[in-house]
């Protein structure tokens, strides 16, 4: 058996509905009725890179060192120099394999053969197992990000889509992770129902139509899970804040990229996405503290950021197993983990509209919340705001707005990053129908080993649809 992936980043849930109600993309339409077309949970943060973490280890990425697409090393454990930050955009994206926990072994470790095609996390795929990390490619990717050309990428796509057909054909790897960019370039330069999103839409089709073709020729298809997900969706933006200068006009000197190296400075702020952002304060402090400790000093500071109109939620860990959250109008809640199930209760009011929950196991938590505005909120908050690299307030973006105003190639017409509905639901399109009702990004991983016959890691976070 052999698996092939396709992360088709940036994909909301609802991104093939009107194209293949329209009759268009045949070949994902065939897919869709011989396997199904599923709606499953992202992670949060929702932002490529660390979500990308629950397809490759089964993992939420904050507590297996992925916090953010951008967070401060408090502890200097992996950046060991000023200004003691990371951002994955860029050179720093060679780091995410080694940032990832040890612990935490990858499909491509795991896999008895591998390929990955511009995977951000490629840890066990080396030389020609995997495309992305030649020094020319990484070259051209750099000068099409920083460009801000959206259409540039579709040439980057068409390299992975030739690469990828022609290593399949002539190894047939266990597994085939690969990611597809123009989609979500396209939905943060034009939105995502623009013609440049649907041009996306109809060049995955025209892929898996050519590849499916293929690999039936070399009689392997009967033989072969083809799998098409999201690492996160999208929504419009309206407005801009940027954060890190709200903050700077609160009296405060920061660091956020791309302006990293300020002295003495008393906050960090990293957003990712950009609608959601980890602010790390005393960052000159070594050891993490809880939110009950920092309250003398940096209640006000709390008390402004929830009064701008840009921030939905904001999250104060209060140790690894308890969270406060607070709503701009939704008041404050509290969320405690007790051992593997996880109570949500009301202070002074209900900002993710749950009402009282008992503790509930993991499967309970993602059907208490699905139908709600924060789909698995419970699991997600508790997985991020108890990892040691996390901020010490945490914030997630209100609908229409994200927390950068400029340094973006790419100007945001729109944005993701935060636990907002349109930015956890994604698609999940199978070949062979599952077993149950997949239900989370992490369910994945669990799932491609049981297709290959490996066993599953005791750790994870996922359960096997297959």
């Amino acid at each position: 058996m052999s698996l092939i992936l396709i992360l088709f980043d940036g994909a909301r849930a609802d991104a093939f509905d009107v194209p293949l109600a329209h009759g268009e993309l045949g070949h994902l339409a065939r897919l869709r009725a011989e396997g199904g077309l599923h709606t499953v949970t992202t992670v949060f943060p929702s932002v490529t890179g660390p979500a990308y973490a629950p397809f490759l280890t089964g993992r939420y990425p904050g507590p297996v060192g992925l916090p953010g697409l951008r967070w401060y090393d408090r502890a200097h454990t992996r950046c060991r120099v000023p200004p003691y930050c990371r951002s994955y955009l860029g050179a720093e994206m060679r780091h995410m394999d080694r940032d990832l926990d040890p612990a935490a072994p990858t499909l491509f470790e795991l896999a008895p053969s591998r390929f990955t095609a511009m995977s951000m996390i490629s840890r066990g795929a080396r030389g020609r197992a995997q495309m992305g990390r030649d020094p020319r490619l990484l070259w051209n990717l750099a000068r099409t990000h920083w460009r801000g050309d959206a259409r540039a990428w579709f040439a980057i796509d068409e390299l992975t889509a030739r690469t990828a057909q022609a290593r399949i054909l002539a190894h047939d790897p266990a597994i085939t992770f690969l990611a597809f960019l123009a989609l979500d370039k396209c939905s943060h330069a034009s939105g995502h129902a623009s013609p440049g999103a649907h041009r996306a839409l109809v060049a995955l089709d025209q892929f898996v139509g050519a590849l499916r073709a293929d690999v039936e020729r070399a009689g392997r298809w009967d033989r072969t899970h083809l799998w098409i997900a999201s690492d996160h969706g999208h929504s419009a933006v309206a407005a801009h804040d940027d954060l890190a200068d709200a903050i700077r006009g609160a009296g405060h000197r920061v660091i956020a990229h791309p302006w990293v190296f300020t002295p003495r400075a008393d906050v960090a702020v990293m957003v990712s996405g950009n609608a959601m952002a980890h602010v790390y304060l005393d960052p000159s402090e070594r050891r993490r503290r809880w939110w009950p400790s920092l309250t003398d000093r940096w209640a006000l500071l709390a008390d402004g950021l929830l009064a701008r109109e840009s921030i939905d939620l904001l999250l104060l860990p209060h140790r690894a197993d308890r969270c406060e959250i607070r709503a701009r109008d939704g008041g404050t809640a509290f969320i405690d983990r007790h051992h593997d199930r996880i109570a949500y209760r009301p202070a002074t009011g209900d900002p993710l509209g749950l009402g009282d929950l008992p503790p509930l196991d993991s499967i309970e938590c993602h059907e208490a919340t699905l139908a709600g505005q924060y789909p698995d909120a419970l699991v997600q908050i508790m997985a991020l705001a108890g990892a040691p690299r996390s901020g010490d307030i945490i914030v997630s973006a209100a609908r229409g707005w994200d927390l950068r105003a400029r340094n973006e190639p790419i100007p945001h017409v729109s944005t993701h990053g935060a636990l907002l509905r349109d930015h956890m639901l994604v698609p999940l399109l199978t070949n062979h129908r599952p077993a149950r009702q997949p239900r989370r990004t992490v369910d994945v991983m669990p799932s491609a080993l049981r297709v290959l016959g490996l066993p599953v890691p005791s750790a994870v976070d996922g359960c096997s649809f297959v």
